[in-house]
């Protein structure tokens, strides 16, 4: 189906979240970050409307775009990670409750040219799993990361050169988890998260995806679905095997 069945896009404008509904309860607030470090807590329930035109979920300034919406008990503690492989954590309580229409605050300060690639909940027992273009990649513990107030540039997240080119994805994963890697020509892997190094901050990284010519790293996203003996919910014979490479259709 295409999307503007469902919502009515202007020009130049494109999904950036999906969101699932069923832990409305648990998650009582949608969290926002934009490129340039601002963010924004609003309750779910603000949202529960359905209209096709569809409705201010954030304020944006001009020059300004959303990276991610992640929902949160807003009292979780945030991460997010810059393009140039700084990493913040901060109490999601630093981050009042806001109205559809606002704008948000500081979460992050960057460095002149940096922008923001993603941020997500600090899970315990969880590491935060950071991916260059270049399809370099490290799981880091999150103790590394100490807690401080929002708005500070952070700490490095991944020590980068010229060969490892610019962070493209940080998430929160487990060791149990598997994740997809996507590159800019289409074609995907499937790789247990358990397979990519644990590193320090300091660290550059190991190889997780092998790029060719001007193709770079497009996205990363968790497997869902897998269960605790690594099946997830397609039939037997078609799941796909880690490390496998296949085109992403």
């Amino acid at each position: 189906m295409a999307i503007v069945n469902l919502l009515q896009l202007q020009p130049g404008e494109t999904v950036q979240a999906i969101i699932d509904t069923r832990d409305y309860e648990t998650h009582k607030y949608l969290f926002f970050a934009t490129r340039l470090g601002q963010v924004k807590k609003t309750r779910f329930s603000d949202y529960d409307k359905s209209l096709q035109a569809g409705f201010i979920a954030l304020r944006l300034r001009e020059d300004d775009e959303l990276v991610r919406v992640i929902p949160t008990s807003g009292n979780d503690e945030i991460i997010m990670v810059s393009r140039s492989g700084q990493g913040i954590r901060f109490n999601g309580q630093d981050v009042r409750p806001m109205g559809r229409d606002a704008a948000g605050v500081r979460g992050m300060a960057l460095r002149h040219g940096d922008v923001v690639v993603s941020c997500d909940v600090v899970r315990e027992g969880a590491d935060l799993l950071v991916v260059t273009t270049t399809g370099y990649g490290k799981r880091t513990a999150t103790d590394e990361f100490r807690r401080i107030g929002r708005g500070g540039q952070g700490v490095r997240a991944i020590r980068l050169s010229a060969g490892r080119g610019g962070v493209v994805s940080a998430l929160m994963v487990a060791e149990d988890d598997e994740v997809f890697v996507v590159n800019s020509g289409g074609v995907m892997i499937r790789t247990t998260v358990r397979s990519i190094s644990r590193q320090g901050r300091d660290a550059t990284g190991v190889r997780v995806m092998n790029v060719n010519g001007d193709e770079t790293v497009a996205s990363v996203a968790q497997v869902v679905g897998v269960d605790e003996e690594g099946d997830d919910d397609a039939p037997e014979g078609e799941a796909a095997d880690a490390q496998s490479e296949v085109p992403a259709e």
